[in-house]
């Protein structure tokens, strides 16, 4: 007898993506083996102490990895392929219902990152990445 799936959307799901992500993803590895988190002492004198709070700094140099990962083009395709992906909002530490940075955050922090932090930055995550993986 041929089957026939049917979908009924559910309101509500249950999912943990790190049960979903395979151990041997990219981004699980990275996620375990890099430490982002030097990137506060790095940042911390370019953010006020008061106002709105800003897209955590890690989340948005990792933004920044997976756009050179994966060669994409511009913020807005970044988000838009970040939200389809469950490794991606894993390592990015959201949930799958959790709403993701807009284009224009990413834009406006990169712009806003002096060319030497954001390129010291950006050279620490490179020297992990081959010492690591």
């Amino acid at each position: 007898m041929q089957g026939k799936k049917n979908y009924e959307e559910k309101l509500f799901t249950s999912i943990q993506l790190s049960k979903r992500i395979p151990s041997n993803n990219l981004y699980r590895r990275l996620k375990k083996n890099i430490d982002f988190n030097f990137i506060y002492k790095l940042t911390k004198s370019l953010y006020g102490k008061r106002g709105k709070e800003s897209l955590d700094p890690i989340v948005f140099f990792k933004l920044c990895l997976i756009r050179k990962i994966e060669d994409i083009s511009s913020d807005r395709k970044l988000i838009t392929i970040c939200r389809l992906r469950l490794d991606l909002l894993y390592f990015l530490g959201y949930n799958i219902d959790e709403k993701l940075p807009a284009a224009t955050t990413i834009s406006h922090t990169r712009r806003n990152y002096p060319e030497d932090v954001f390129e010291n930055i950006c050279t620490q995550i490179d020297e992990q990445i081959n010492d690591k993986m």
